[in-house]
């Protein structure tokens, strides 16, 4: 084993517990949730929260010629039941997508259920993608036995706490709470377009598209859109070997309004029905 090699272990090893995101404490229900975020006063247990985000998350694979190449994650945000299952539109991130053309031989696939172990895996078809910076969305057609949607909340706001869901390392299924730490604002008062959202969470690879929802509804205001990475030097020329980690707490997601203007775009989607 080279001295190199030892070195990169040895940062991994120091680095990995802070950057990896884990479950934390779940946050105290509020006696008034519409207090921060506008929604009504109904009261909900954390465990009956936290069973409708799970069910309403999505891992999303993409392969090529039978093998996996690219992971992500992402959120029922339409079912339409029939007599033989369900027509479900799921939201994820626009770059795990990147470089993915129709007709060539990728195949993409979703993952529902996988909080109860064995997944079911469906084909998905790709209904639509951002392709401005703003907008890193991408949304997905599939038809599964069942699909649970997450409905649309309002936007949150400083301090409102939130879980974000998703599949770090195309893995395990992952539940992390937090909060948010930051809203950015234009001079009017109103939240700049793309990730105009930061909470204090920490995720990983993989976990991009993954839902961020509110703790007390459950509804889901804003998309795991990436996160701040620190530059850590390796070996003899450590400004040409380095390994990009991600900064603990420092997740960026994307904003409601960003969400709704490009499902409008779409023309897929009923926003006054995913708002009930």
């Amino acid at each position: 084993m080279s001295g190199g090699f030892v070195r990169v272990a040895a940062i991994w090893a120091a680095i990995l517990p802070f950057a990896a995101g884990c479950v934390t404490s779940p946050p105290a229900s509020s006696s008034n949730p519409s207090a921060s975020n506008g929604e009504p006063a109904v009261k909900r247990s954390d465990r009956d929260v936290i069973q409708h985000v799970l069910e309403s998350s999505v891992q999303v694979v993409l392969e090529r010629k039978g093998e996996r190449f690219r992971t992500g994650s992402g959120v029922v945000i339409v079912a339409t039941p029939d007599g033989t299952g369900s027509e479900c539109l799921v939201l994820s991130s626009g770059h795990t997508f990147a470089g993915v053309k129709a007709g060539d031989e990728n195949e993409a696939y979703v993952l529902l259920d996988r909080h109860q172990g064995a997944a079911t895996k469906v084909r998905a078809q790709l209904v639509a993608r951002g392709e401005s910076a703003p907008a890193d969305l991408a949304l997905l057609r599939a038809r599964a036995p069942r699909c649970l949607p997450a409905p649309l909340g309002r936007t949150p706001a400083l301090g409102d706490r939130i879980w974000i869901v998703g599949f770090p390392w195309g893995r395990q299924i992952r539940l992390i709470s937090g909060m948010v730490s930051e809203v950015n604002l234009d001079d009017q008062g109103n939240l700049r377009a793309g990730s105009s959202l930061v909470v204090d969470a920490s995720v990983a690879y993989g976990m991009s598209g993954g839902g961020v929802f509110d703790a007390a509804t459950g509804r889901l205001v804003g998309l795991i859109e990436g996160y701040g990475t620190a530059r850590v030097p390796f070996g003899q020329k450590p400004t040409l070997q380095y390994i990009d980690v991600p900064v603990p707490g420092e997740t960026y997601v994307t904003s409601l309004a960003t969400i709704e203007g490009f499902l409008q775009d779409t023309g897929q989607v009923n926003l006054g029905a995913i708002r009930r």
